[in-house]
């Protein structure tokens, strides 16, 4: 196990290494110039260049690289410390550092921590409805099967899987905000009412369109598991039928549902741009895209690192789901 264990947390820090690297050469390949648009379009060729060495930009491209790497994970001294230190994270004498930003010339890492527990809320928020809506959904239609149950749950399923997130986004404004006016149209608020109504309606965009697949996977998995011979000796020893769906069906039905919830959760953390610009939810997406077209080099490299981050550990949730799901996999 600890072998095991030990491999996959090797695996993940060089899958992390490789994005990060890919992203970085991607970015600083691209064809804008982040000191011209860091200066304006107005500015002279004087300043621009002048900002371009301010920000190490003139330097040649593997020098910037190592630089980039040498600053992300360093030891230096204790938290609060200013000079060359200002723009760390500090877990005691180990430091993260991304760098300042071009545009709002502030710590990165303050920006995505100001960011982040946002679009983390926002995540599970969607996953909770998701997971439950796509459980209820996939367990009716398929203990209904072939009735009018069925049918109509697996259109609406198909109707949620071929909508675009922004319909169904606009859909739920103009439903729960313009016409009822029980939920903002958008924005974040400014109390915790303020956004706990406010994550309502882009939490509902996400969990109606993975719900549906959600539903569609349980469906035809429970319908498989009800046929298994496990299932007819647990009714034939009088348990009800609830029981037998609870106790014994959707247990062996959540294995592969764990995968893709975890999957999709790595995902939203990493930042749900249609719906957070949709809505504007001022999270990772919203600030990735805001980056993208300003040009924002470390708020770029910033969002990717916390995206692979999320995606690789909820993939090593996944992995530890399955021995507590699963007691095969225990016995391995």
């Amino acid at each position: 196990m600890l072998a095991h264990v030990t491999t996959r947390l090797a695996w993940s820090l060089f899958t992390l290494w490789a994005v990060v690297t890919l992203a970085f050469f991607i970015n600083q390949r691209l064809p804008t110039d982040p000191a011209r648009a860091v200066a304006g379009p107005q500015a002279r060729p004087a300043d621009v260049a002048r900002i371009r060495a301010q920000l190490g930009l003139d330097r040649p491209l593997w020098t910037q690289y190592r630089i980039f790497v040498g600053r992300l994970v360093h030891i230096g001294p204790s938290a609060g410390e200013h000079g060359a230190h200002a723009s760390c994270a500090a877990i005691g004498p180990v430091h993260v550092d991304l760098g300042i930003s071009y545009q709002v010339r502030a710590p990165v890492i303050s920006i995505l921590g100001e960011r982040f527990p946002r679009t983390l809320a926002l995540a599970l928020a969607a996953v909770s409805v998701e997971t439950l809506l796509g459980l209820l959904v996939g367990v009716i239609a398929a203990i209904r099967r072939n009735t009018a149950w069925d049918w109509g749950m697996v259109s609406a399923t198909l109707i949620g899987i071929s909508a675009p997130t922004f319909l169904t986004g606009i859909l739920l404004q103009y439903a729960f905000a313009y016409r009822l006016r029980i939920l903002p149209l958008d924005g974040y608020g400014l109390t915790f009412a303020d956004h706990a109504k406010s994550i309502v309606l882009p939490a509902l965009t996400l969990g109606i369109t993975h719900a549906a697949y959600y539903a569609r996977l349980v469906r035809s998995d429970v319908i498989e598991l009800l046929k298994q011979d496990f299932v007819r000796t647990a009714q034939a020893k009088g348990v009800s039928p609830a029981g037998v769906v609870i106790k014994h069906v959707l247990r062996n039905a959540l294995l592969p549902l764990v995968t893709l919830v975890g999957l999709d959760l790595g995902a939203l953390v990493g930042g749900a741009i249609v719906t957070e610009k949709l809505f504007r939810w001022p999270g990772l997406g919203q600030l990735s895209v805001d980056a993208v077209f300003d040009r924002d080099a470390p708020i770029i490299m910033g969002t990717v690192i916390v995206a692979s981050t999320a995606i690789i550990l909820s993939n090593l949730l996944v992995d530890a789901s399955y021995a507590l799901l699963d007691p095969r996999v225990r016995a391995r």
